[in-house]
C-alpha cells in the first residue's frame, strides 16, 4: 500500500514544542498558570545573566511564556502569521526567518534592553509577520511602503506595559529583510 509522504508543518512543529515546553516549566514552577521566577531566570533571558555567561537564554527565551495568556496570544499569532509564512516560502525559509528574527530580537533587547527578564515568541512572531508583510511576486517601491507601514502599525498595537518592544522590533525589521531577500528570489526564480 502507498503511504505518500506528509512533511510536517513548520508552524505546528513549533505549535507544539512551545506548548510542551510551556506544560515542563509549569510543572518545574508547580503553577499552571504562570511561569516562577526560578525557571524564567534559567530558561528566559535575563540580561545580566546573559552578559555572564548564560548565552543559552538567547535562544530558550524564545520558547518560554511567563502565564498562559501570554502562551495562547502567542500561538494564536503564530498560527495566523506562521501558516501564511510557510505557505509563501517553504519550510527552510520559514525556519530561518523564524529562528534569526527570534535571536535578533533576543540580541536587540540584551543591547538596548535594561535589567529585565524576558521570555516569548513574540520576537520570531513578528519576523513571520513581517516577512508575510512584505511579501510580493512583484516587489516595487508602493508595496514595500505599504508592508512598512502596516508592519509600524501592527507593532505600535503591541506596545504595552511588560511587553518587550525592542524584541518585537528586532524581529520585524529581520523578517521584513528576510522576507524582502526570500520573496525577490522567488520572484526571480518563477521568471526565469
Amino acid at each position: 500500500m502507498y503511504h505518500p509522504k506528509v512533511e510536517a508543518s513548520p508552524t505546528r512543529i513549533l505549535l507544539v514544542t512551545n506548548i510542551f515546553i510551556y506544560i515542563i516549566t509549569s510543572i518545574a514552577s508547580s503553577s499552571y498558570i504562570q511561569t516562577s521566577q526560578e525557571v524564567m531566570l534559567i530558561l528566559g533571558q535575563a540580561n545580566y545573566l546573559v552578559l555572564q555567561g548564560h548565552l543559552w537564554q538567547l535562544f530558550t527565551s524564545i520558547f518560554v511564556h511567563a502565564n498562559l495568556i501570554h502562551l495562547f496570544g502567542n500561538m494564536i499569532f503564530l498560527m495566523i502569521f506562521g501558516l501564511g509564512a510557510e505557505t509563501l516560502y517553504g519550510w527552510r525559509n520559514y525556519y530561518t526567518i523564524y529562528f534569526a528574527s527570534g535571536l535578533f530580537g533576543s540580541i536587540l533587547s540584551l543591547l538596548l534592553g535594561m535589567n529585565t527578564i524576558s521570555v516569548g515568541a513574540s520576537g520570531a512572531i513578528f519576523g513571520l509577520f513581517g516577512a508575510v508583510t512584505i511579501y510580493s511576486g512583484k516587489m516595487n517601491l508602493q508595496s514595500i511602503l505599504v508592508a512598512l507601514i502596516y508592519a509600524v502599525y501592527f507593532f505600535i498595537l503591541n506596545i504595552g506595559v511588560n511587553v518587550n518592544v525592542f524584541a518585537h522590533a528586532g524581529g520585524l525589521l529581520v523578517g521584513l529583510v528576510l522576507g524582502y531577500r526570500y520573496s525577490q528570489k522567488l520572484s526571480d526564480e518563477n521568471h526565469i
